[in-house]
């Protein structure tokens, strides 16, 4: 087995170096680590965590010719090494803190990312979206908060799109065409083969404090190779605070569809006074082929939940969705696409107070529910106790009906409000 690895990696290496020309040849040509093999050299490269191959890039041409994404996932797949999924947290507002990965691998490995580029008028983002298509990690939209604007506890809709490209040894961010419609709080999702992405839905308000706000039923895509926004069919209403995925085959004659579902459509107040935001118990899946919406029933009978908790979708090793599941209060649900339902899948290992907001999100084939809160440590010197901030994983896995706890400190001071926080997944 060993053998077979590495004669499959020099293999994957040669070829790759052979496709750049010279220049890559005779980079490849020099020995990755001195007194060993290249094809074992090649293999131990390729085991480091995200954190530890970002830094070692620099070390030398041929290093960061292997550590490339062009390079690593032909080799991971050689090597029939399982798929790597690393986590993206946004913790706020992303032009004021920096957004941070971590590689599940290595707990204890944050990376820091560039906070975007900020004007001085604007301070504060929020119902942002944030996804991202292969090694390009995607920002969109969002309620922003504008010094010129009144009331300043109105924020209005952004239309502005930036993108990050994991793959450089310099991390930074580009500035994209702007979206036709300015949105926050809406459905995205990586378009078919990676070509781009696709929004529906939307609209800005307070992220916290409920008010009407905007709403809109637009749907528009980016094409990466165009660099540019096209329209596509409205949705039948406006809909805002939804979540989006595409389901491959569901739609009649196996045709690929958007999903969309949850989030409000309208919004009220009891007694004139109380806030109150009419949820929408269905969902609206778009047609990528025949371009047209068609309406699905609700989801739960009325009284069974007020609303559409986190979604999380698991997808195999082509990148099709095979699988979406729910958090909602401490029980995991998956949803059945035959019956239209959520089914009580698993209960979390660790009970979840009801005052209290989580992170959902999958990687690696397991769902991942996320808690912060400052905890004690022991320090030595005159500061015996310290508080210091934990995020705490409770990682499920359906195939197994298995759960597992770890715990990890992120760069980060202030508890994480994962009702204003973003969460992605990025495959390297």
């Amino acid at each position: 087995m060993a053998s077979s690895s590495s004669s499959g990696a020099g293999r994957v290496a040669g070829t790759l170096a052979l496709r750049r020309g010279s220049a890559a040849v005779a980079a490849a040509a020099a020995s990755l680590i001195p007194g060993l093999p290249d094809d074992v050299a090649a293999v131990i490269l390729c085991l480091l965590t995200f954190p530890d191959q970002s830094r070692l890039r620099a070390t030398s041409r041929a290093w960061r010719l292997l550590l490339s994404a062009a390079s690593l996932l032909p080799l991971r797949r050689s090597l029939r090494l399982p798929r790597r999924h690393l986590l993206c947290l946004f913790p706020t507002d992303p032009s004021l803190t920096s957004p941070i990965l971590l590689d599940p691998v290595a707990p204890t490995a944050w990376w820091p990312l560039p906070p975007l580029p900020c004007s001085p008028q604007l301070y504060g983002l929020a119902n942002f979206a944030a996804l991202a298509v292969g090694r390009h990690l995607y920002v969109l939209g969002g309620s922003r908060f504008d010094a010129r604007s009144y009331p300043l506890g109105h924020p209005s809709p952004s239309s502005a799109a930036y993108r990050l490209d994991l793959a450089h040894s310099r991390h930074y961010w580009e500035r994209l065409p702007d979206m036709q419609v300015p949105r926050g709080s809406f459905a995205c999702a990586p378009a078919p083969s990676g070509s781009g992405v696709i929004v529906a839905g939307g609209g800005s308000r307070h992220p916290t404090f409920p008010s009407n706000g905007s709403r809109t039923d637009s749907t528009e895509w980016y094409d990466a190779t165009a660099r540019s926004w096209r329209a596509a069919a409205s949705m039948p209403r406006d809909r805002a605070g939804c979540v989006g995925f595409v389901a491959h085959g569901a739609g009649d004659g196996g045709e690929d569809e958007f999903w969309v579902m949850g989030g409000y459509d309208g919004y009220t107040t009891l007694g004139g006074v109380v806030p109150n935001d009419v949820y929408c118990r269905n969902a609206v899946a778009l047609g990528l082929w025949s371009g047209k919406w068609r309406e699905i029933g609700d989801m739960w009978e009325e009284g069974e939940r007020r609303r559409l908790g986190p979604v999380a979708a698991l997808s195999a090793e082509d990148g099709r969705i095979t699988e979406v599941f729910m958090l909602d209060g401490n029980g995991v649900f998956r949803y059945d696409f035959v019956s239209n339902r959520w089914l009580r899948e698993a209960t979390t290992r660790r009970r979840i107070p009801d005052t209290e907001s989580c992170g959902f999100v999958s990687m690696n084939g397991e769902l991942y529910v996320l808690r912060s809160a400052k905890v004690p440590v022991e320090a030595s010197g005159p500061w015996r106790q310290l508080k210091k901030l934990t995020l705490e994983f409770q990682v499920y896995n359906p195939g197994t009906k298995k759960w597992r706890v770890l715990t990890t400190h992120p760069p980060v001071h202030a508890p994480i409000d994962f009702r204003t926080a973003a969460l992605c997944t990025v495959e390297l």
